[in-house]
C-alpha cells in the first residue's frame, strides 16, 4: 500500500464521515474533494474536474427539467385526483394504488420530487378517510426506492453504474435491464407493506400543529359557495362575438366570469380573465362565473342570453385551484387604496387580478363589491392566474398578501399542455429503447421539445434541476480513477474475493450488495454508486466473468435505501409528515432489504449469465 494510496483512502473515508453527519452540506463535501484531489498530485486537474463533462451529468439535469415539465401540466396532480377516486373508502386498495402510481411514475422523472407532489395528496386521503399518514407515508417512500429499480433513467445511481460499464468497454444497460427485477420487487414491496404496515400503528398526533388553509376553508369564509356556476355559451347566443367585457355580463347580470374553458381537438385551454379580460367569446365556450347579483331570476335571464346551465359538483374554483389562485392580501395603513371603492382598485387593469370577496372582521361582505369602500383592517379575496396572484404582494405598496393556501403547492400553469408533455416523453423513451441517439441527447430533445410545445418556461427549467445533485456527482467521480490509479479498486477486489471465495460467484454477489447497502446507509446512493461501481466491475474481470450481473447487483443495492430515514431523501421527506421515529425505519425497512437482496443473488445469475460463453 503506497502513500498515495493512503491519502486518497484517508480522504474518502474524510468524506463518508462528513456525509454521515452532514456536516458541512454532501455539495461542500464535493467541493472540497475538487480541491484537494489536485494536490495530492494522483489526478491532475482537468482529470479532477472531468465529471463535469461527464454526460450522465447532463442527463440527470435534463431529467429534472423533464420531471418539472410533467408536473407543470398538472400530469402527476391528476394522478393524484384518479388515484383518490379509485381507492374510494377502501385503506387496501389505496396502498396498493398508491405504491403502483408513485413507482411508474418515479421511472420516469425524480422520486424526490414525486413523493414532494404525493405527500399532500396521502394527507388529504388520510384525513378523507380517517386513517393515519402513519400508515401510507413509509409505502410512499419505499415505491419511490423500488421506482428506482425499473428503468435506466429513474435514478442517478443507475446512470452511474451505467456510465461505469460503458467506460470499461462493457455494453452497457438497456433502457429496461432492471425493469425486470423491479417488477418482482415492486410485487413483493406491495405484500410486503400490506402486511409490515400495519406494525406501524394507526396512532394519530392530534397537536401536528396548524394546518394551512385550502379553498374550502376560503370559500366558506367569503360565502362564496352558493354563487358560483358553469355556464355554456349556445350556437345561438346573443354574446358570441363579443368580448367580455362587451357583453356586460358583469354590468348588467350580476354576473363576473372567472375563467373560460375551450376545447380544440383533443386540447383544453383555460383562459382567467382577469389577464385576458378582452377575449372574445366563441359558441361552445364554458364559462366560470361568480353571481354576486340576485338569483330569483336567473335561468330566464341565461336563457335570453343564450346561456345553458352545466351541473358542477364541487363548485369551479377548487375544480380548477390547479389553474385559477386565489389569495387573501390586506391594505396597510398607508395605503393608498384606503378609502376608495372596490371598483376604484382597478386591480384587473394594474395587476391582472380580481377582488371577489370581502371580508370585514370575521363577516363576508355581501352584494355588489365594487361600490363597497375598503377600510383599514379590511381583507380582500382576489382570484386571477397563480402567476399574477402570487406576485400581487410584491407589486404595489398598496397591498400585502397574506399566506396563500395549501393548493399553491399544486400550482399547474401550463395544464393545457399536458398532452405534449405526455408526447415529449414517449419520445425520450422510444429514442432511448431503440438506441438511435445517445440516452443523453434523447433526453435533450424533450426539453427541446417541452420547451417549444410551452410545457415549460427557462426560469423554471433552470430552478427544478437540483445543483447540489449534480456537484456530488461531478465531485465524486474522480474519486474512482483516484482508486483505480493508486491500486485501491484492486486492493478492495482481493479483499472481497478473498474474504468471500472466489470460487463462488453468488457469494460475491451477495456480498457486493451487503457492501454496497451499508455504505449506503450513510452515503448517499448516488456517491455509494460512484465508488461501488468500479469495484463491482473490477471484481468481474479479476473472475472473468461478465460484468452485467455484478453492475446489476450494486444498482439494485443502491435503490435498497430501506433500513434509515438518512438513507435516501425520499424517506427523510416522509419522516415528518409519517410522524415516525428512525427505528420505525429500522424495523420495517431491514428485512425488505434482506428480501431484495435474495431477489438479486437469486434473479441476476438468471438472467445476466455470469460466464455467458461459458
Amino acid at each position: 500500500m503506497n502513500w498515495q494510496l493512503l491519502v486518497v483512502l484517508a480522504m474518502l473515508i474524510a468524506a463518508v464521515a462528513m456525509f454521515a453527519i452532514n456536516r458541512p452540506r454532501m455539495d461542500v463535501v464535493a467541493v472540497l474533494v475538487l480541491v484537494a484531489l489536485p494536490l495530492t498530485g494522483v489526478l491532475t486537474v482537468p482529470e479532477t474536474l472531468a465529471g463535469f463533462a461527464d454526460p450522465n451529468v447532463v442527463l440527470i439535469a435534463a431529467l429534472f427539467v423533464i420531471g418539472e415539465g410533467l408536473s407543470r401540466t398538472g400530469l402527476t396532480y391528476r394522478l393524484g385526483d384518479w388515484l383518490s377516486a379509485r381507492a374510494g373508502s377502501s385503506s387496501t386498495r389505496l396502498l396498493v394504488l398508491l405504491m403502483l402510481s408513485v413507482a411508474v411514475l418515479g421511472a420516469f422523472m425524480s422520486s424526490t420530487g414525486v413523493v414532494a407532489i404525493f405527500i399532500p395528496v396521502v394527507v388529504s386521503i388520510s384525513a378523507r378517510l380517517g386513517i393515519s399518514p402513519r400508515m401510507l407515508m413509509m409505502p410512499l417512500s419505499f415505491a419511490a426506492l423500488i421506482s428506482g429499480m425499473l428503468t435506466l433513467i429513474a435514478t442517478a445511481p443507475n446512470l452511474v453504474v451505467d456510465a461505469e460499464l460503458r467506460r470499461a468497454g462493457a455494453d452497457g444497460f438497456g433502457f429496461f435491464s432492471v425493469t425486470p427485477f423491479g417488477l418482482v420487487v415492486l410485487a413483493l414491496g406491495i405484500g410486503y407493506m400490506l402486511v409490515a404496515g400495519r406494525f406501524l400503528g394507526s396512532d394519530r398526533d392530534d397537536d401536528a400543529g396548524p394546518q394551512r388553509r385550502t379553498y374550502e376553508h376560503l370559500i366558506g369564509e367569503y360565502r362564496l359557495a352558493d354563487r358560483e356556476r358553469r355556464l355554456k355559451v349556445g350556437r345561438r347566443s346573443r354574446l358570441i362575438g363579443r368580448s367580455v367585457e362587451q357583453t356586460g355580463l358583469a354590468r348588467d347580470h350580476g354576473m363576473r366570469v372567472i375563467a373560460i374553458e375551450r376545447r380544440r381537438w383533443f386540447q383544453r385551454r383555460l383562459e382567467v380573465t382577469a389577464g385576458v379580460g378582452g377575449a372574445v367569446l366563441h359558441r361552445g365556450d364554458v364559462l366560470f362565473v361568480d353571481v354576486f347579483g340576485a338569483t330569483d331570476d336567473l335561468p330566464p335571464r341565461l336563457r335570453s342570453l343564450g346561456l345553458e346551465q352545466l351541473p358542477l359538483e364541487d363548485g369551479f374554483l377548487t375544480e380548477l385551484s390547479r389553474e385559477v389562485g386565489l389569495g387573501e392580501v390586506i391594505l396597510p395603513p398607508n395605503s393608498a387604496a384606503l378609502g376608495r371603492t372596490v371598483g376604484e382598485l382597478r386591480t384587473r387593469d394594474d395587476h391582472r387580478v380580481e377582488v371577489i370577496g370581502l371580508r370585514r372582521g370575521s363577516t363576508a361582505v355581501s352584494g355588489v363589491l365594487a361600490a363597497e369602500r375598503v377600510r383599514l383592517g379590511d381583507t380582500l379575496l382576489v382570484v386571477g392566474a397563480w402567476s399574477d396572484v402570487q406576485r400581487l404582494g410584491s407589486r404595489s405598496d398598496d397591498f400585502v398578501a397574506l399566506e396563500l393556501p395549501a393548493e399553491v403547492s399544486e400550482n399547474s400553469p401550463a395544464a393545457n399542455r399536458a398532452p405534449f408533455a405526455l408526447l415529449s416523453v414517449a419520445v425520450m423513451v422510444v429514442l432511448m429503447v431503440t438506441g438511435i441517439v445517445p440516452n443523453v441527447i434523447a433526453a435533450l430533445i424533450a426539453c427541446l421539445l417541452m420547451g417549444l410545445f410551452g410545457c415549460i418556461d427557462m426560469p423554471s427549467a433552470y430552478r427544478s434541476i437540483h445543483w447540489p445533485t449534480l456537484l456530488l456527482i461531478a465531485g465524486m467521480l474522480p474519486f474512482a480513477l483516484a482508486l483505480e490509479r493508486t491500486g485501491g479498486i484492486d486492493l478492495a477486489v482481493s479483499a472481497l474475493t478473498s474474504t468471500l471465495g472466489q470460487g463462488n460467484p453468488i457469494l460475491l454477489l451477495a456480498g457486493l450488495f451487503i457492501t454496497t447497502a451499508v455504505i449506503g446507509l450513510f452515503v448517499s446512493n448516488t456517491a455509494t454508486a460512484v465508488l461501488m461501481g468500479p469495484v463491482a466491475i473490477a471484481t468481474a474481470d479479476h473472475l472473468g466473468a461478465s460484468p452485467l450481473p455484478f453492475a446489476m447487483v450494486v444498482v439494485l443495492a443502491a435503490s435498497a435505501a430501506f433500513m434509515t430515514p438518512v438513507s435516501s431523501p425520499v424517506n427523510t421527506l416522509v419522516l415528518g409528515p409519517g410522524r415516525y421515529r428512525f427505528a420505525d425505519f429500522l424495523k420495517i425497512g431491514t428485512p425488505f432489504t434482506v428480501v431484495v437482496l435474495i431477489v438479486a443473488v437469486t434473479m441476476v445469475p438468471w438472467l445476466l449469465p455470469l460466464y455467458p460463453n461459458g
